[in-house]
């Protein structure tokens, strides 16, 4: 998942982005409102993690312009607010959950989890198709119940790839997801992921296709 985290606590952001990125997830953090309102206008992510009490615009404030924009990114909520009325008013402007702090680190990434998969139209954590298994819980593939043993790039990939089946995506989009704004990628680099993944793939009912001068397609090749 490619996440935004919307915090101004520092101590709670830091444990926030430790936990997600040892989870295998690309994510960044912002701690302004209207900071994060202007990022969420230029960049796409698969997830936002939206706190409401931030200097100069508050959560609310930054979920109603995404609202109003047409932007559909899923919206968790994690605030301090525990208030019915307060839960009412962060679900009414658009939020997709709703967390109080404090909470269970390993809830908020199962709800994290929820949301995305609500989004891809998932029912499960777990991808199945044929003798080809992907737990996006567990961060783990395997295929005729062996082990691929994914590098943290190659599953984020592959995530990717089996929430985007039959739609193109160009070497850019691929980059946007699986990197930060703290790091430097190449698209040399999203290559080359690509070209490992494909390789651990062969025999599975996966394939991932070159389309020249476009990117790359995932589609699932019956038997």
């Amino acid at each position: 998942m490619r996440i935004l985290l919307v915090e101004d606590m520092s101590e709670l952001s830091e444990a926030i982005l430790e936990r997600f990125r040892a989870e295998g997830h690309a994510i960044d953090l912002e701690n302004d409102g209207a900071e994060a309102e202007a990022l969420l206008r230029h960049a796409g992510f698969d997830l936002v993690i939206l706190d409401i009490n931030l200097p100069t615009m508050n959560g609310y404030e930054v979920l109603r312009a995404m609202r109003a924009r047409g932007d559909r990114t899923p919206v968790l909520v994690l605030t301090a607010r525990s208030e019915i009325d307060d839960r009412i008013v962060g679900l009414d402007v658009g939020a997709d959950d709703y967390m109080v702090k404090p909470f269970d680190f390993r809830e908020l990434s199962a709800r994290c989890r929820a949301l995305v998969r609500r989004r891809t139209g998932e029912a499960s954590n777990v991808f199945t198709q044929g003798d080809f298994e992907f737990d996006r819980g567990a961060r783990r593939a395997l295929l005729g119940g062996v082990d691929l043993e994914l590098r943290q790039r190659e599953v984020q990939v592959l995530e990717l790839f089996l929430g985007h089946l039959g739609r193109v995506l160009t070497k850019d989009e691929v980059a946007d997801r699986i990197y930060t704004f703290d790091e430097a990628p190449s698209l040399n680099a999203v290559e080359q992921t690509i070209t490992r993944l494909r390789k651990k793939l062969e025999g599975s009912p996966l394939q991932i296709r070159t389309i020249r001068g476009l990117g790359y397609i995932a589609s699932i090749v019956e038997a």
